[in-house]
């Protein structure tokens, strides 16, 4: 805070509320100078006034060699969904979620956002979203901040293609593992 009692630039950070229930883009507000900037990109302060998950247990790193690589779409069953903070710290991506929170009222709808290094954007999802992206570059590089610990035995996917869904892929699938292509259609 500054003297004044105000927040300073760089002080927060900006939350956009998305068109699925409880989903939000993060934006960062950097404090700039001659030699950079530095902006907050997490606040507990900030995040449990929004009733929002404030505990990270794990955090992750995903690195795709490829432009047009595909991973996802994963979440895990209950009682061991993922609340997750996702952002691009190197490249470009094409990032998407999936309600499938049958007490929702936006379940079953998608929605995507760019998140990029260069508009270090970050995507906060909820527990009981499925969650995968597409690189938009090449050597793209995730960061993942997780609200719960990896549980393989609840691990699950939904085919990234599913006529269900419809999610416009920028891209061509140039690459995805033969875990992600071996999902079935999402069946609730």
């Amino acid at each position: 805070m500054g003297r004044s009692g105000t927040p300073d630039r760089g002080d927060r950070v900006r939350f956009e509320e998305t068109l699925i229930e409880g989903a939000y883009i993060i934006d960062v507000e950097p404090i700039e100078d001659e030699r950079g900037f530095f902006a907050r990109t997490y606040c507990v302060n900030e995040f449990s006034s929004r009733s929002l998950h404030t505990t990270f247990v794990q955090s992750n790193i995903s690195y795709n060699r490829q432009r047009g690589t595909i991973r996802g779409m994963h979440y895990q069953e209950a009682p061991f969904e993922e609340v997750k903070i996702v952002s691009c710290t190197q490249g470009k991506l094409f990032d998407v979620i999936i309600d499938l929170r049958p007490t929702s009222t936006t379940y079953l709808k998608w929605i995507s956002v760019v998140l990029s290094a260069a508009n270090r954007r970050m995507l906060y999802i909820p527990e009981g979203c499925a969650h995968g992206f597409q690189t938009l570059e090449n050597d793209t590089q995730v960061f993942y901040q997780m609200g719960s610990m990896h549980e393989p035995c609840v691990s699950r996917g939904i085919r990234w293609n599913d006529d269900r869904f419809h999610i416009e892929w920028p891209l061509k699938c140039e690459v995805i593992s033969e875990k992600d292509t071996s999902y079935k259609d999402y069946q609730p």
